[in-house]
């Protein structure tokens, strides 16, 4: 936690878990690679590493704890491996440098605030397995231009896609019975949408600031 001059970390096999705050505020830490026999990596692990550039998870790891990677402001990358069972919150909030990620058919929840400020995000892709996206999940992610929710999520979370200005597109799958409130808000580039049959509610300011619609 913390170690301001810490600027490569190199963990051995046998490592199966990595703790809560283990890395947290490592602001020189460039590069990490965590081994295979790792299962968990923990609440705030990575949290304000805002030098770290890579990461890579191994097929192996099942739990990623919230805002593992909050604040790594210098990722590029990650590679979300298939056995995550849900991205929790905030795990990737303000990581400002990623530009793109692919949640595995293994995910079912994207939490509140995971993707939360990830202004250069320009591409999301998101595999069949999923059913909820959180509150806030993808808020302020202004490079984002599509996204595609896929079948058997029902439903969408409150501000989940707030400020995605850039976004010009997005598919709603039949599935979704609900839309929370300000889902799509100040979605400013957004031309048209369908919303299906199967909805029930629709909250309120669900396509307000949509000036293009």
């Amino acid at each position: 936690y913390a170690c301001l001059k810490l600027a490569s970390v190199s963990l051995p096999g046998g490592v199966k878990s990595v703790g809560q705050s283990a890395f947290q505020d490592c602001a020189k830490l460039t590069a990490v690679e965590i081994p295979e026999g790792v299962t968990s990596i923990g609440y705030r692990a990575f949290y304000g590493c805002s030098g770290l550039t890579s990461v890579t998870i191994p097929e192996g790891v099942t739990s990623i704890g919230s805002s593992a990677f909050s604040g790594c402001r210098s990722l590029t990358s990650v590679t979300i491996p298939e056995g995550v069972t849900s991205i929790d919150y905030y795990t990737f909030e303000d990581c400002s440098s990623l530009t793109s990620v692919t949640i595995p058919e293994s995910v079912t929840s994207i939490g509140n605030s995971a993707f939360s400020g990830c202004s250069g995000l320009t591409s999301v892709t998101i595999l069949e397995g999923v059913t909820s996206i959180g509150n806030q999940a993808f808020y302020g992610c202004s490079s984002l231009t599509s996204v595609t929710i896929p079948e058997g999520v029902t439903s969408i979370g409150d501000s989940a896609f707030w400020g995605c200005s850039g976004m010009t597109s997005v598919t709603i799958p039949d599935s979704v019975t609900s839309i929370d409130g300000g889902a799509f808000s100040g979605c400013s580039s957004l031309t048209g949408v369908t919303i299906p049959g199967g909805v029930t509610s629709i909250g309120g300011s669900v396509f307000y600031g949509c000036s293009s619609l």
